[in-house]
């Protein structure tokens, strides 16, 4: 094997360009960068001819190679082999088609992509309100025949997105109350208004901070594994031999979800702020010295009851929303792992916003109602 060379001699005024060697993977190793500055200087720019029949062997790199320091384009004047032409002509079709690959970025790229989000966005506010009405007309079939209700997938989707996640939950509301509660008393001993802890701790918690709490841990939680779930029996096409079968998957896979979510999350937003309040009641008791039997015979004369209905009413509505992205996204997953991948991270973004969305739709119509001076 011999080492690829480029040499410049003088034929009249114009240099003449003479490549030798090996022009091949094993033959340009460790000497790219060398022949490129060789082969980019003013001489080779300027040669007339360029003379490859001293190349003993080349393969794609080197005619790729060749072809790239050439400006993708063959020279005027070129004496080469029929092996080595061959080669160049390979290496010439793959680089028009690399040209025709890459999309060419024009003003309009940006309003173009604006455009496809906003029919995405469309699509998927379309496919959602279908989803909603399939899910009106398997309630009406049921009210119609109730011996079809899927009572097993409800009782399993309320064991899963219910009672498997009450630990956790009343683990981070009891740490959320503590926290809470600290850093109130912290600011209320400055002013001497201890026991207006307990009207922070009620509203805060049983009003807003319970119902969000829960519900970012349920979409992070059950609805990326609804998502999953479904996303996997589209992979595996089981919704398509539901569907063969003659069995509606709407009514055994997605209203039992819902109805499960809905069913549970109130039940959980109860606990949510049962522990968490009773976190921020010890964390009072430490930090206030003050007492249990005080904190709890003060709480229901400074929160009004209101505050707990707005709460399980956010928390039915949390359900309702957190259930429905999650099934529509598990639906719209492709036969493909990204697709599920990246259907299961849409799903609980798209929840967590929702929620946030609704709870916000909540504190304007509700602003009047359960507050001091409402």
């Amino acid at each position: 094997m011999s080492a690829p060379t480029v040499s410049f001699d003088r034929e009249g005024a114009a240099p003449v360009a003479s490549l030798c060697g090996d022009w091949t993977l094993q033959g340009l190793e460790g000497r790219v960068d060398a022949l490129r500055a060789a082969l980019d200087t003013g001489e080779a720019r300027a040669a007339a001819r360029w003379d490859l029949t001293g190349i003993a062997r080349i393969d794609s790199l080197g005619a790729c190679l060749l072809w790239r320091i050439w400006g993708d384009r063959l020279p005027p004047t070129l004496d080469a082999g029929e092996h080595t032409l061959a080669m160049l002509e390979s290496a010439s079709v793959l680089g028009t088609r690399s040209r025709l690959a890459t999309p060419q970025s024009t003003s309009f790229d940006s309003l173009a992509q604006l455009g496809r989000a906003g029919l995405s966005f469309g699509r998927q506010i379309g496919d959602l309100v279908a989803l909603i009405g399939q899910l009106l007309l398997d309630l009406l079939h049921i009210a119609r025949w109730p011996r079809d209700a899927p009572l097993r997938e409800i009782s399993a989707n309320l064991y899963k997105t219910g009672v498997s996640a009450l630990p956790i939950t009343a683990l981070v509301g009891f740490l959320i109350g503590v926290v809470l509660s600290y850093l109130s008393a912290l600011q209320l001993k400055t002013f001497g208004a201890d026991v207006f802890i307990i009207n922070i701790l009620g509203i805060g918690i049983v009003r807003e901070l319970g119902p969000v709490l829960v519900a970012v841990l349920v979409a992070g939680r059950s609805g990326s594994a609804m998502t999953a779930q479904l996303g996997v029996m589209r992979v595996t096409e089981e919704i398509d031999a539901l569907a063969t079968m003659g069995v509606p998957r709407s009514l055994r896979l997605v209203l039992p979800k819902v109805l499960a979510l809905v069913t549970a999350l109130p039940l959980l937003v109860l606990w949510t702020s049962s522990a968490a309040l009773f976190g921020g009641m010890v964390a009072a008791s430490i930090q206030l010295d003050m007492s249990y039997g005080f904190f709890l015979d003060t709480l229901p004369r400074v929160v009004p009851i209101a505050n707990l209905y707005i709460g399980l009413a956010k928390g039915v509505a949390f359900g309702l929303v957190i259930a429905l992205v999650a099934c529509h996204f598990g639906l719209s997953v492709k036969p493909n792992t990204e697709s599920l991948s990246s259907n299961t991270t849409k799903s609980v973004v798209s929840a967590i916003t929702c929620v946030i969305l609704v709870d916000a739709l909540f504190a304007i119509a509700t602003r009047h109602i359960g507050l001091p001076g409402g």
